[in-house]
């Protein structure tokens, strides 16, 4: 894992992710502030759990199947933000498998767009 100050403050879920984005060579940084804007419209400072510094995505583990996380879901999405939610209790190669795949899909759409832009201006 990167850094062991920062270990000792994540939650045994967030370890465990933490050690699959090593293991597949993925920098991130842990708890990286983001601004939103909330229901009624209020400035707030969240901290997704990761951000991938290479992909320019966060990550968010769910910890428990007992949180309602369809709020955050949708005020991060509201607010333009790319974050993945990864539902760690479900179990270890489901939660993984689902993390590969969006970020295979999130990258091929995104290399896309990309390929769409220059085509449109001859570069």
């Amino acid at each position: 894992m990167e850094n062991q100050s920062i270990c000792r403050r994540m939650t045994q879920s967030e370890r465990k992710v933490a050690d699959v984005l090593k293991r597949l060579g993925i920098r991130w940084s842990f708890e990286q502030p983001v601004f939103v804007w909330d229901d009624d419209g209020r400035p707030r400072v969240w901290t997704p759990d990761f951000y991938l510094t290479q992909f320019g995505i966060y990550l968010e583990v769910c910890g428990s199947k007992e949180f309602n996380y369809e709020y955050r879901k949708r005020i991060f999405l509201e607010n333009g933000y790319c974050v993945i939610f990864l539902h760690v209790f479900k179990g270890p190669h489901q939660w993984e498998n689902h993390f590969k795949r969006f970020l295979h899909y999130f990258l091929l759409q995104r290399n896309q767009a990309f390929y769409d832009i220059f085509r449109r201006n001859r570069v």
